[in-house]
């Protein structure tokens, strides 16, 4: 089976969600940054100044405000259920990663390196995890199997970029980006397998509701349906 075939269980993308998260959160200091981490780091810290507009346009794609601007996209485009799917996830993606930074209390990046370059409005609040991150990984993941292959090809290639930005503005360093993105995995693979749960349980009914017995007396007849075999008894 290929990688594709394996992470398009659910069960798989929670663990590995999961997984990852508690291996980054393990991983961070609240003082220190690894000398790999710092590499990575400066490296897209450093990129040119130039690249701040079209960064800060996709990074967008990571902001709270995403998830209700793609889920009424999906609305109009008349499917609700994707709508609903994108709503929650955006936003529980948002939400969760606000308790995660408390939990891990990690600075900025510019509390930790010196020489950070930081562009546009300063970042507030902790580091450790990047929000962006997993709401666009939250969006992506739920949007993909709904896209043509354009659209899975672009956004395969715009959920990435959006982590990229964050640490080129200077808000997050390499581990919050992939803790975000494994938060925002992990929450549309849990919506996942409680949404197949619930259809499944909708369908079980609506087996029920087909049985014999419903069919010659229909939920609304039933109680009529007892008093007269009662009189007759």
């Amino acid at each position: 089976m290929t990688t594709a075939g394996v992470l398009a269980d659910p069960r798989v993308r929670l663990g590995a969600g999961v997984t990852a998260l508690l291996v980054t959160a393990l991983a961070v200091h609240r003082d220190r940054v690894g000398p790999g981490e710092a590499a990575v780091f400066r490296a897209v810290n450093g990129l040119p100044g130039s690249l701040y507009r079209p960064a800060w346009a996709l990074m967008q794609l990571g902001a709270l405000g995403a998830a209700p601007a793609t889920a009424g996209a999906a609305w109009l485009a008349g499917d609700r259920e994707l709508a609903g799917r994108l709503l929650a996830g955006g936003t529980g993606a948002w939400a969760l990663s606000k308790v995660v930074k408390r939990l891990v209390q990690r600075p900025r990046p510019a509390g930790l390196l010196p020489g950070t370059r930081r562009r546009g409005p300063e970042a507030a609040g902790l580091g450790y995890l990047s929000g962006h991150a997993g709401v666009a990984v939250a969006l992506g993941a739920a949007a993909l199997p709904r896209l043509g292959p354009g659209g899975r090809a672009l956004t395969l290639a715009a959920v990435p970029v959006v982590g990229l930005t964050r640490i080129y503005v200077g808000a997050h360093l390499p581990l919050d980006v992939a803790g975000g993105a494994a938060l925002g995995l992990a929450i549309d693979a849990a919506m996942t397998l409680v949404s197949a749960r619930t259809a499944r349980h909708r369908r079980v009914g609506e087996a029920a509701d087909t049985s014999p017995v419903r069919m010659i007396f229909p939920a609304n007849a039933m109680p009529t349906a007892r008093m007269a075999l009662s009189a007759m008894a």
